[in-house]
C-alpha cells in the first residue's frame, strides 16, 4: 500500500515524427491514417511505457514481472503497467500512430529522443517540474540542431500533446490530509506552469485527461469491509478537475492559438461502472493480476492469482486499468459524442490547423 500511495512515476513519451530528411520515422498503425506529426504524452504510471525499467531504487514500483504485458505483442513484459497497451497507447493509436513512443531512459546515451522522462511535481521520489521542462527544452534543441527550427516549430504546432497527471498527488494527500485549498492551488499552478512553457515552446494542441475515479480502485476498495469505494477520495479528485476545466478555459483565453480537448475520465468511469455489462465487463472491483481479498493485497507478480479473462476485468493491478479499460477510454475520448469531451473531441483536435 505504501508503495503505492507514495512512489510517482510520471512520464512524457515524445513520438518524433520529423520530415523524412530526419529518417527514424516510426509506422503509422495499419488501421488509421496518421492524423498527427507528433504524439507527445505528460503522464503518471498508467502512461509509462517502461521508464521504471531503468530507475535506480528499490522502492520504484515495477511492471517487468512475466504477467504484465503477457497481452503485448510477443506476450513480454515493456515496463506497462497493463496486461499489454495502456490508454497512451490506445490514442495513439486512434491518432494513427502504431504505439506510444519509446520509454527515454531505454534510448542510448546522445540519442536525440523520441521520449522523454518528465513528471507533474510533488508526490514521492519523481522528476522536478523545473527538470521537465529542462528536458523538454533538450529535446527540442536536439531536434533543431537535425531539421532546423522552422521545422521543428511547423513539428509542435501540428503534434498532439497528450497529459494526464495529479492522481498520485491526490492519493498522498488523501493519506495525511492537510489543507485542500492549498493543495488544488498548488497542483494547478503546477499544470499552468507546464502547458505554457510547452506552449512557449511552440506546443498548441493539448489532449487532457481528468483524474478518474480514485477511491474505486481496488487499493482503495480493499481498506473497505464492503468493498465500496471511498466517497471522500472521489469528491477530491472531482474538486481537482473542477479546477482543472477552471484552469484550462483561462489558458485558452490568455495563450492565442491553444487548442485543447478536456477528457472526463471521472465521469467515463462513473459511467462504465454504473453499467459494467454494457462494456462486457463482469468485475468492476478487483485486480485481474493481484493476490488476497479483491486481488489488492498484493502486486502483480510473478505468482500472482491471475483472473481467466483479462477483457473482462475494469483493472489489471490493484491501481491501474485494464489493456481493454484503455481501449475503450481511448475509444470514447476519440470521437464518440461530447459527454467525456469539451469543448471538442480529440479527432477533433488532432485535426485543427
Amino acid at each position: 500500500m505504501k508503495q503505492v500511495l507514495v512512489a510517482v512515476l510520471a512520464i512524457i513519451s515524445i513520438r518524433r515524427h520529423l520530415v523524412a530528411a530526419a529518417g527514424d520515422a516510426v509506422q503509422p498503425s495499419s488501421n488509421a491514417l496518421k492524423q498527427v506529426p507528433a504524439m507527445y504524452v505528460f503522464g503518471d504510471s498508467t502512461l509509462d511505457v517502461g521508464n521504471n525499467n531503468y530507475l535506480a531504487g528499490a522502492d520504484v514500483p515495477r511492471a517487468n514481472t512475466p504477467l504484465h504485458g503477457i497481452d503485448y505483442p510477443g506476450s513480454k513484459p515493456t515496463g506497462r503497467f497493463s496486461n499489454g497497451y495502456n490508454i497512451a497507447d490506445s490514442i495513439a493509436k486512434k491518432l494513427g500512430l502504431k504505439e506510444s513512443p519509446p520509454a527515454y531512459l531505454s534510448l542510448p546515451q546522445g540519442t536525440t529522443p523520441r521520449s522523454s522522462l518528465l513528471s507533474l511535481k510533488h508526490a514521492g521520489d519523481n522528476i522536478p517540474l523545473s527538470k521537465q521542462v529542462m528536458y523538454f527544452e533538450s529535446t527540442k534543441a536536439k531536434m533543431q540542431a537535425k531539421v532546423g527550427s522552422a521545422a521543428v516549430r511547423i513539428l509542435l504546432s501540428r503534434s498532439f500533446f497528450l497529459i494526464s497527471v495529479g492522481s498520485n498527488d491526490l492519493f498522498v494527500f488523501a493519506a495525511a490530509p492537510t489543507d485542500v485549498v492549498a493543495l488544488y492551488s498548488s497542483l494547478i499552478s503546477g499544470y499552468s506552469a507546464t502547458i505554457t512553457s510547452l506552449y512557449n515552446m511552440g506546443a498548441r494542441k493539448f489532449g487532457i485527461l481528468n483524474v478518474g475515479l480514485l477511491g474505486c480502485v481496488p487499493t482503495v476498495r480493499v481498506l473497505n469491509s464492503t468493498g465500496a469505494c471511498n466517497d471522500g477520495l472521489n469528491l477530491l479528485a472531482a474538486g481537482f478537475d473542477d479546477a482543472l476545466k477552471s484552469l484550462m478555459v483561462s489558458l485558452t483565453a490568455r495563450l492565442p492559438g491553444l487548442v485543447y480537448s478536456l477528457a472526463d475520465f471521472y465521469s467515463h468511469t462513473e459511467v462504465t461502472l454504473a453499467n459494467p455489462q454494457a462494456s462486457g465487463y463482469v468485475n468492476i472491483d478487483s485486480a485481474c493480476c493481484g493476490g488476497g481479498r479483491l486481488g489488492a493485497e498484493s502486486d502483480c507478480l510473478p505468482n500472482s492469482t491471475l483472473c481467466g479473462d483479462h477483457d473482462k476485468f475494469v483493472f489489471w493491478d490493484r491501481v491501474h486499468p485494464s489493456q481493454r479499460a484503455g481501449e475503450l477510454s481511448a475509444a470514447a475520448f476519440y470521437d464518440r459524442p461530447a459527454e467525456f469531451t469539451a469543448p471538442i473531441n480529440f479527432k477533433q483536435l488532432a485535426r485543427k490547423i
